[in-house]
């Protein structure tokens, strides 16, 4: 009896090792948004477990988990997040794991943020490549240091490897958007949400249907008015609606405007299911790219 007894204790200590890694620390990462957790992927590959919280075609600022994905937050050995405000529905989550001591990575406070209308932080800063690409490097960091049973050359190897895949979606866009005449580099959008694109890539957001960087803000009928005359003054073609969001508000506006104001979709905070068109990050980026470029060149 006593030796079934140590043998069971052995096995269950074995078993602990094997979720810890060798170093005692957890073997998962938990990702909130599903833009950060393809990026994520791309960078642990098979060297740890990757959670992805956020669903497919999901909004970032009200999306909610369950009690069992909470409990896997509160067990990560690495818990990647937006920041800046994006994920509204779940912050006090994240925050509750990291004064528990679980570490966590604020992607977005490392990507030397800009600011929107209030002069709040703009969380969207995916929509630059060369953003990304620096919080690759410091998502690889991050695994490296806290979760456990990684192989940092694999993950230095994915990470540098992924990088290069960034720099030639980069290329892409910035040949695509060349194409565009720069007195047509204009954008409307549902919400603030390309400011980082339209930085990098020589744009001009013109404005926003919904005012300021979430989704959960509502616009007045002075609001729409406003932006309708500015759209009308600067011959803006077509305004561009999230695509995980209904259009309606962008039709009402386009409709305000008194012109033949077209609407087009984009995969602007979320993924898609495969096979929708967004399935991965750098798919997405193609996506808009294209739907942005054919949208502003159209005569």
């Amino acid at each position: 009896m006593r030796r079934r007894v140590l043998a069971l204790c052995v096995a269950a200590l074995l078993a602990a090792a094997g979720c810890s890694g060798s170093s005692g620390k957890s073997a998962s990462v938990v990702v909130t948004t599903n833009i950060l957790g393809d990026i994520t992927r791309a960078v642990v590959g098979d060297q740890a477990e990757v959670t992805v919280l956020m669903k497919p075609n999901a909004d970032p600022h009200s999306f909610g988990i369950s009690a069992q994905e909470a409990a896997q937050v509160e067990r990560a050995g690495l818990i990647v997040y937006n920041g800046l405000g994006l994920e509204e529905g779940m912050l006090r989550t994240v925050r509750t794991a990291e004064e528990s001591g679980v570490p966590a990575l604020p992607a977005g406070e490392r990507a030397n943020p800009i600011s929107y209308a209030g002069n709040k932080p703009d969380p969207h800063f995916w929509t630059d490549p060369a953003r990304v690409r620096d919080a690759v490097k410091a998502i690889a960091d991050e695994v490296v240091a806290h979760v456990g049973g990684v192989d940092e050359a694999v993950i230095r190897a994915n990470a540098e490897r992924y990088r290069g895949e960034i720099d030639a979606l980069d290329t892409m866009m910035t040949e695509k958007f060349g194409r565009i005449p720069p007195e047509r580099r204009k954008l409307v959008t549902n919400h603030h949400v390309f400011g980082y694109l339209a930085q990098r890539y020589g744009f001009e957001v013109v404005g926003a249907v919904i005012p300021g960087g979430t989704t959960l803000a509502s616009p007045s009928s002075s609001d729409l008015k406003a932006l309708a005359d500015v759209v009308r003054a600067a011959g803006v073609p077509v305004v561009f609606a999230d695509s995980s969001q209904p259009d309606r508000l962008a039709r009402v506006l386009a409709e305000q405007a008194g012109l033949h104001v077209a609407v087009t979709p984009l995969f602007s905070e979320s993924l898609s299911e495969p096979g929708q068109g967004a399935a991965t990050y750098l798919e997405m980026m193609r996506a808009n790219t294209e739907s942005i470029t054919t949208g502003l060149t159209r005569s």
